[in-house]
């Protein structure tokens, strides 16, 4: 078993909270984890991008080839395109609908999802939505993280495990928070 996922989106999106959620969730299930990060968060709205790979033997290396993502999951929608040239021929790509738009030239919303759906494996998710209704906008990156769970090849329990484990330090209402936000985003799909 191996899964080769790319996490992308703009920094403050957590990004780097999803990765080490899918980490912890899989490291629980007694799997290997390689994770290479590429922050350009040096101020807030840069490209972060995560290469994650989770397997049952030896990862020898933590960058994921072209063409061998099974997943890319990305909190924003022109963040899905930049990282299509990773994606498998039988790969699925999970994102959010939400742009943030953190540039003049910002190409058409419509443009980039007809972009995408060429892929033909694709599921756009209204994540600021689901968040609000899971009770906070923050809980944004959990919703994706539901919604992409089961492209992941972890189940979602051992993910609930993983949300629990990571948020106990905040409080037991932010743990419910971002597990109602995981269950709304797996069952939007």
């Amino acid at each position: 078993m191996q899964t080769n996922i790319i996490i992308a989106g703009v920094g403050g999106q957590g990004i780097l909270t999803i990765a080490s959620i899918i980490d912890l969730a899989a490291m629980q299930q007694g799997l290997q984890v390689k994770q290479a990060e590429v922050h350009g968060m040096s101020q807030r709205g840069g490209a972060v991008e995560s290469h994650l790979r989770i397997s049952d033997s030896v990862i020898y290396s933590d960058l994921i080839p072209k063409g061998k993502a099974n997943l890319i999951l990305a909190i924003e929608p022109m963040e899905s395109l930049r990282y299509l040239p990773f994606l498998a021929s039988d790969g699925m790509v999970v994102t959010a609908t939400e742009p943030f738009k953190n540039i003049n030239n910002y190409p058409e919303e419509q443009a980039i999802k007809d972009e995408i759906a060429k892929t033909g494996k694709h599921i756009f998710v209204d994540a600021e939505n689901l968040a609000r209704e899971a009770g906070n906008l923050k809980a944004f990156n959990t919703v994706m993280l539901g919604a992409a769970a089961n492209y992941i090849g972890i189940s979602k329990d051992a993910l609930e495990k993983a949300i629990e484990s990571y948020f106990s330090a905040k409080g037991e209402a932010v743990v419910q928070l971002n597990i109602k936000a995981f269950r709304l985003g797996a069952a939007a799909i």
